[in-house]
């Protein structure tokens, strides 16, 4: 086996040929776009590499590829746990553990050099609603930006000596039956009390949605342990490269006396398009297939990739006033929906697995965000729940 740093053409056309292999007979694998790949590894492209450094390998045996793994730090956000915590990513590998390991040993050098303690992952260079999570329960198609691995993967992490950090779960709602009455009568009701209003997105004013979105962020997250501010030019930089998937009337703002309190967004599950698509690339012919698709309406599925209630609103009922608003405003000039993925609650945040289940969603995936510490020794500890 030949670990090699990913630093040119011929070892990133590697890197992004080593899923193609892997998932080549499994029909719930969506190919990434190799373009979105770059562009994450890309400074000139992602704002992520204003505050964090990154580099990925890819592991061979003669001329093809086995393994990959990307390591990175983001210097906003390590030093907020018990110790400087790194992650690594972008993990793929046969089901090897020595092949596992040589990767894992790979990235935890180059994170301990940097002054790293331990690795989270697998993670994403950005927030955490994409690509975040090992996913161990629920081995079908996986929604737009929720990761898909085989099952041995936990092994792997398992026997290198991960272990799991915190639980994530997804729940998906039948968009073909009603919700629970209950569910919209307090939805009504608060959805019509004079000093909350409503509004979703528009490309216009783009800027004060950024704004409304990181106060929202901010006031319904500042108590978590792992908190950070959201960084502004990597929101501007998601919703720019998903501007030909992002749907206005998906992201929603809730105000009480004109103060943002609230926040939805979901996206359109653009895996079902993906998996039209051959090996990830943007020839043509991938183009005219995916703008067909998108055209056309095909999406029956929807994503919604974050809820957040600023602090003092948290009990009010808000949330369940916004998807009223998609109820009646939305929802019924989209007939062709059906399913909707709640994901992802952590383990860790009782409120948000609360509000998912008084809508009738059903538990359906499991991911876990696993944690190895450099020290041995060290006594391991899980997330803590948000009171």
């Amino acid at each position: 086996m030949k670990l090699v740093e990913v630093k040119n053409n011929r070892s990133k056309k590697l890197f992004n040929k080593l899923p193609r292999l892997l998932y080549k007979n499994d029909p719930n694998f969506a190919c990434p776009l190799t373009k979105m790949v770059e562009e994450t590894f890309n400074p000139d492209k992602n704002s992520f590499f204003k505050h964090g450094k990154a580099t990925r390998w890819v592991l061979l045996e003669g001329n093809k590829p086995i393994g990959r793994i990307a390591a990175f730090i983001d210097y906003d956000k390590c030093s907020v746990f018990e110790q400087p915590t790194g992650n690594f990513g972008f993990f793929e590998c046969i089901n090897d553990k020595e092949a596992a390991s040589v990767l894992f040993e790979c990235a935890k050098k180059w994170l301990a050099d940097q002054g790293m303690e331990a690795m989270d992952g697998p993670a994403n260079m950005g927030e955490n609603y994409m690509n975040h999570g090992l996913l161990v329960m629920g081995f079908e198609p996986q929604g737009f930006g929720m990761p898909y691995n085989p099952p041995y993967y936990l092994d792997l992490l398992e026997s290198y000596g991960f272990k799991t950090y915190y639980e994530q779960y997804c729940y998906h709602l039948d968009y073909t039956q009603p919700f629970p009455e209950r569910f919209w009568k307090i939805a009504e009701w608060v959805a019509k009390k004079p000093q909350y209003s409503f509004k979703h997105l528009t490309w216009e004013n783009i800027d004060r949605y950024i704004d409304d979105f990181a106060k929202v962020y901010e006031g319904a997250w500042r108590k978590h342990e792992h908190f950070k501010p959201l960084d502004k030019g990597e929101l501007k930089n998601f919703i720019e490269s998903s501007k030909m998937l992002l749907d206005p009337e998906f992201v929603w703002f809730a105000y009480a006396d004109n103060e943002p309190i609230a926040l939805f967004v979901m996206l359109p599950d653009f895996n079902q398009a993906l998996r039209h698509l051959k090996n990830g690339k943007l020839t043509p012919w991938n183009i005219f297939k995916l703008m067909r698709f998108i055209k056309k309406g095909k999406f029956t599925r929807t994503r919604i990739i974050i809820m957040g209630v600023v602090e003092k609103y948290q009990k009010s009922g808000i949330e369940s006033a916004i998807f009223w608003q998609l109820e009646n405003k939305v929802m019924p000039q989209k007939p062709q929906y059906k399913e909707i993925e709640l994901s992802w609650a952590g383990d860790f945040n009782p409120k948000i697995i609360a509000l998912y289940k008084s809508t009738g969603a059903k538990h359906q995936k499991t991911h876990y965000q696993m944690r190895y510490l450099f020290d041995r020794e060290k006594p391991f500890t899980r997330a803590k729940t948000i009171e």
